[in-house]
C-alpha cells in the first residue's frame, strides 16, 4: 500500500482526508479527541474498521489531555471523552467496540498511576491499528479461496485500505486473489450519494494495478443479467447474530439482484463487526445523514431547492441473500447463528 489511512505519529493522529480523494491526497493531523470525533462525523475517515481505530486513538488523545488530581476525576472525564466519540456515527459497531476495548484497558489498570494509564491507552490504540492490518490480510486469504480464476467481482461502496487500517476487507479479498495470480477484474458501483466506489474504490484498485470498471449503481442488474458478473463481495458495518448485515445503502439491492441471477454474494468483515447482542438486522440502528448529500455534489445543486429528501446511510441485507460471511477466523455459511457464535469465541 502506498498510503496510510490512519496512524499514530508524534503523539498525534494522522489521517488521509477521504473527502478530497481522488483529486487530492492530503493527510491531516489531529491532536485532540474532539477533532477526531469531527473527522469521523464528517466522513474524513470512514469504513467500520477504520472508524474503530480512529475512535480508539481518539480515546488515547482524550486521556492524554485530561487534567485530574484523582482517579475519580480522571475516569469521569474519560467517560465524557468516550461519550463524545460514541455519538459520532450510530451504525458501525466497530466504533463502540474500539471505545469499549479502550475503557476495559483503563479499568483493568485503575490501580496504576494516571500517567501509566495514559501510556497504556496509547499503546492499546496503536495495537488496535496494527491488529487490523493482520486481520484484514487473514480475511483476504480466506476470501480469496472463494474467488475463481478469471472472475469478474462486483463490489459496492469502499471496503478497502481506506475503510480499514490498511489492506481492506472486501478489497482485501480481491487483493489477495490478485496477489495469488488469479486473472480477475472488478466492477465497482459508484455508490451514491457519497460516491465511495467512484472516488475511493476505483482509486485504490487502479493504484494496485487491478483491472477496474466503474458503473453507476443502477447498472448492476444489467451486467448480472448478461452473465458479466461472477460474484459480489462487500464489507459490513454491523452483522447481527442471525447473519443479517448492515452495509452502505444500496447493498440490499445488489444482494437481491445477485440472488435473482444465481450469483454468490459474499460479506467480508472482521469479527469485531459482529454484534451478537442483536438477534436480527431489524434492531440495527440506521444513520440518516444530511439532505445536502443527496441534493448537492461537490457543492453543486442537482435537485430543486426545498425538495424533501431521505438519506439513510445504510441498509440491511437479510442473511438469506448472503452466500457466506468471510472473517479472519474463517468462512461461515448456512447456519449463521451457530457459525458466527463459534468464530467469535
Amino acid at each position: 500500500m502506498s498510503f496510510r489511512t490512519i496512524e499514530w505519529r508524534d503523539d498525534a493522529v494522522i489521517m488521509i482526508d477521504q473527502t478530497l480523494l481522488p483529486g487530492q491526497e492530503v493527510y491531516n493531523t489531529y491532536s485532540d479527541f474532539r477533532s477526531v470525533a469531527e473527522a469521523i462525523q464528517g466522513m474524513i475517515i470512514r469504513g467500520a474498521p477504520a472508524i474503530g481505530v480512529a475512535a480508539a486513538m481518539g480515546v488515547a488523545l482524550g486521556a492524554r489531555d485530561i487534567i485530574a488530581d484523582t482517579h475519580e476525576s480522571f475516569f469521569r472525564q474519560l467517560e465524557n471523552v468516550c461519550d463524545v466519540l460514541a455519538r459520532t456515527r450510530p451504525t458501525a459497531v466497530n466504533l463502540f467496540w474500539g471505545i469499549e476495548r479502550m475503557k476495559r484497558v483503563a479499568e483493568a489498570n485503575r490501580d496504576k498511576k494516571l500517567d501509566q494509564i495514559r501510556e497504556l491507552l496509547k499503546k492499546e490504540a496503536i495495537r488496535i491499528e496494527e491488529e487490523d492490518q493482520t486481520i484484514c490480510h487473514n480475511i483476504g486469504k480466506w476470501g480469496a479461496t472463494l474467488i475463481p480464476e478469471g472472475a469478474t467481482v462486483l463490489t459496492h461502496c469502499n471496503a478497502g485500505g481506506l475503510a480499514t487500517a490498511g489492506y481492506g476487507t472486501a478489497l482485501g479479498v480481491i487483493r489477495a486473489a490478485h496477489e495469488a495470480g488469479k486473472n480477475i477484474q472488478v466492477f465497482a458501483d459508484e455508490t451514491r450519494p457519497w460516491l465511495q466506489g467512484a472516488r475511493l474504490t476505483a482509486w485504490e484498485l487502479m493504484r494496485e494495478g487491478i483491472p477496474t470498471t466503474l458503473i453507476s449503481d443502477n447498472m448492476a442488474g444489467f451486467f448480472m443479467s448478461r452473465g458479466e458478473i461472477t460474484c459480489c463481495v462487500v464489507g459490513a458495518d454491523r452483522i447481527a447474530a442471525n447473519g443479517d448485515t448492515a452495509n452502505k445503502i444500496g447493498t440490499y439491492s445488489v444482494a437481491v439482484l445477485a440472488k435473482e441471477n444465481n450469483i454468490p454474494f459474499y460479506v467480508a468483515a472482521p469479527v469485531s463487526t459482529l454484534d451478537l447482542t442483536l438477534s436480527d438486522g431489524g434492531k440495527i440502528p440506521i444513520e440518516e445523514r444530511p439532505a445536502s448529500e443527496v441534493t448537492h455534489i461537490k457543492g453543486i445543486e442537482i435537485a430543486p431547492a426545498g425538495v424533501r429528501v431521505r438519506n439513510p446511510s445504510f441498509d440491511v441485507t437479510p442473511a438469506r441473500y448472503i452466500s457466506a460471511i468471510i472473517t479472519e477466523n474463517g468462512i461461515v455459511s448456512g447456519d449463521y447463528r451457530s457459525g458466527l457464535r463459534k468464530i467469535s469465541c
